[in-house]
């Protein structure tokens, strides 16, 4: 059975947990799912840091292969657990999924985190209220490249969901929850109505209601 660390909370244990309902996966029946970092404690433990060197979650041992960077545990589980052909193999497509991915943790949640982290874990008297307005407005403008892309095509990659939709949504989740929570903070929420339009489309066509919060969780 496969073994997944990592609370359920956090945004990059979700992709993974988002990944597995895709595929018809069940925690409890096909893989364990072990509360690890934060409140949870375990992800600096000798057991944990010799999996993960980062002490970061999520961490998944399938096997005898273990991995981290929740990016290439999307990847790895639509290769090697996708049996019912959920996601597309078309190289095309695949790699317009891919470029997403890349997209998101290197362009776009580097920019949303700084939010993210200032409204969530930082105590307020340390708080940075204008570096947190620049990120979130800056988040704004970025999104509005995934806007324009949607204008034309159902989901990131084409007219099939991929496993890029799930780290650019996760994504669009925190970006409008912060705002619903912190309005003052974080400033005018971008009016992106093809962004609105495809969440409508996978709240109706995945499983993201399974994984995705209703409510902002300070606690991460």
């Amino acid at each position: 059975m496969m073994r997944l660390w990592g609370r359920a909370s956090s945004i990059n244990v979700q992709k993974v947990l988002w990944c597995l309902a895709e595929l018809g996966l069940k925690e409890g029946k096909d893989f364990e799912r072990i509360d690890a970092g934060l409140q949870f404690g375990k992800n600096n433990t000798p057991e944990f840091l010799k999996m993960n060197p980062n002490g970061l979650v999520p961490t998944l041992e399938d096997g005898d292969t273990v991995l981290w960077e929740s990016n290439t545990i999307l990847r790895y589980l639509a290769r090697q657990h996708d049996k019912v052909g959920r996601f597309s193999t078309d190289i095309k497509t695949q790699y317009e999924s891919e470029k997403w991915m890349d997209w998101q943790l290197g362009t776009m949640w580097p920019v949303l985190r700084v939010v993210f982290l200032g409204l969530t874990r930082t105590p307020e008297a340390e708080r940075n209220y204008q570096a947190i307005l620049n990120s979130y407005q800056e988040t704004n403008r970025l999104l509005g490249l995934l806007d324009q892309t949607l204008a034309n095509q159902s989901y990131c990659s084409g007219n099939q969901f991929q496993i890029g939709d799930i780290v650019l949504a996760l994504c669009v989740s925190r970006w409008i929850l912060l705002h619903n929570s912190f309005p003052q903070q974080t400033g005018e929420r971008a009016n992106l109505k093809n962004i609105d339009a495809w969440l409508k489309r996978l709240e109706e066509e995945t499983c993201v209601n399974e994984i995705i919060e209703k409510e902002l969780n300070i606690v991460k």
